[in-house]
């Protein structure tokens, strides 16, 4: 609220300073205040074409429209040095009142035009040169990255073989609708780490509050999803939102929707999940001892898993596609393919699903677990002993609450109720390399405000164990994704 306060202040002022230098310009100073007929006006009295003003409400190319024509209206008053355009932009509330009641600074006329430049001719340094071009170029590339679309790359097999490791991917942050920073301070180009050096590369002096504009559709159940790690507001990151990790999965279940898993088989509101040929699990493959070749399965790209394989004893653990187990069958070495799905009963500590509570005697592991309800927003969850565990990480954690039970019920924010109504809608995030992917069956449900994009096309494709000329998966360039 403070910060709200502080900057509609700065913003009466800066406009005050406007209001001022329009009427230097001999425009009425009320013409300043209203948005669109001031950009209208600052165009007449730049030189730049009246039409310009239809380009502010194209998202990001109006950000580059106002800061033109606001820049080109300093021209117009001889300012024209880098530090004036930098404190116009960064400090308009306190230079723009000064120039305005600063009877030497006067209106010189149409800066964008041949006649402003022959008769006032300034000619910019080299350095002048670069710095204008970088910062341009800095903020142009924030704002895309920001607003419109960012390149991703797949650091691990979670999503085989739908999407591989070393898959470089074009994320559209405008299908979901771009989500404004909510920590706005930061280093350009850098996520949550500075480079080289480390330490946090952002800053949480100004947190805003979550928004999002417009997008062109809402998330459809099974899309391709780029979202920030939940887990990451605990210790011993607890960063912001919008810094923490981001991790690609698919949503299988989106806000409204019933999940269960039952044997390894995902079912949503009583029917079969996605799947498709490229979806792995993991097969335990018996063999001779030592009899599969590692080169073979390298060059083959089988997912050995060499934590739980014994090849001295013929065993060996290995995610890959039902094709590619059925292919191992025929192998002559091969005794015995069979897909490691887990028992109902199985409640290793290793394999145990979220909210890794007891329910009915049975604790829930990766292939068996729920049927869990997706919280959507205005729904309302009754609170007890069975319901508690799974959505009070939402009401605590993403939605901010403080909750306690007590001897005499469950109190929220110091009032007892016995149930909640979301403020969210959330989703469940599934990897489909179902055996070796952390998603919502480890940590639970992602909120929306953690949504970053809907992944598009692959525009690059890296194989680490490709030889000199097989580097380039050119078969997957420009491939989309569904």
């Amino acid at each position: 609220m403070w910060f709200v306060i502080v900057f509609g202040v700065l913003t009466i002022i800066a406009l005050y300073g406007l209001y001022l230098l329009f009427r230097k310009a001999g425009k009425q100073g009320w013409e300043a205040i209203i948005p669109f007929y001031r950009e209208y006006v600052l165009a007449q009295l730049t030189g730049r074409p009246t039409w310009w003003v239809i380009l502010l409400l194209i998202p990001i190319v109006n950000i580059f429209i106002f800061y033109g024509l606001y820049l080109d209206l300093i021209k117009s008053f001889g300012k024209r040095r880098f530090w004036e355009h930098a404190a116009a932009v960064l400090f308009p509330f306190v230079v723009l009142p000064l120039w305005g009641r600063d009877p030497l600074v006067t209106y010189l006329g149409k800066a964008s035009t041949q006649e402003f430049r022959e008769k006032y001719p300034y000619q910019k340094s080299v350095a002048r040169e670069w710095a204008d071009a970088i910062i341009f170029a800095t903020v142009a590339a924030t704002l895309i990255r920001g607003f419109l679309i960012e390149a991703y790359m797949i650091p691990t097999g979670s999503m085989e073989r739908s999407l591989l490791v070393g898959d470089f991917l074009f994320v559209s942050k405008l299908n979901y609708g771009p989500r404004v920073p909510m920590t706005p301070i930061a280093f350009p180009f850098a996520h949550h780490t500075m480079p080289v050096t480390g330490g946090k590369a952002y800053s949480e002096f100004i947190q805003l509050s979550y928004k999002r504009l417009p997008g062109f559709q809402k998330i459809e159940r099974n899309d391709v999803v780029v979202f920030n790690y939940p887990m990451e507001a605990d210790e011993p990151f607890n960063r912001p939102v919008d810094k923490r990790e981001n991790y690609i999965k698919r949503a299988i279940g989106i806000p409204g929707d019933e999940v269960e898993m039952n044997k390894g088989v995902v079912k949503v509101n009583g029917e079969r999940g996605f799947t498709n040929d490229d979806f792995q699990m993991a097969y335990i493959v018996f063999a001779e001892p030592n009899g599969l070749n590692p080169r073979r399965l390298i060059d083959l790209r089988l997912e050995l898993d060499e934590i739980n394989s014994a090849p001295e004893q013929g065993i060996y653990l290995i995610h890959m596609t039902k094709k590619e187990a059925e292919m191992l069958k025929g192998w002559s070495s091969v005794k015995e393919v069979k897909a490691n799905i887990f028992d109902p009963e199985d409640t290793a500590e290793s394999v145990q699903a979220f909210p890794f509570y007891e329910n009915d005697s049975i604790i829930w592991n990766y292939d068996n677990y729920g049927p869990i309800k997706v919280p959507e927003k205005g729904w309302t969850v009754q609170l007890d002993s069975l319901t508690l565990p799974i959505y009070k990480r939402a009401i605590t954690v993403y939605e901010g609450h403080v909750l306690d039970e007590k001897d005499d019920g469950i109190y929220i924010d110091g009032k007892k109720i016995d149930n909640y109504t979301f403020e969210m809608d959330y989703y469940w995030m599934m990897g489909d390399n179902r055996h070796n992917s952390l998603d919502s069956r480890g940590w639970g449900f992602v909120p929306e405000d953690h949504i970053v994009g809907k992944a598009l096309f692959v525009w690059m494709s890296w194989d680490e164990y490709g030889s000199l000329f097989s580097k380039i998966r050119w078969n997957r360039l420009f491939k989309g994704i569904h």
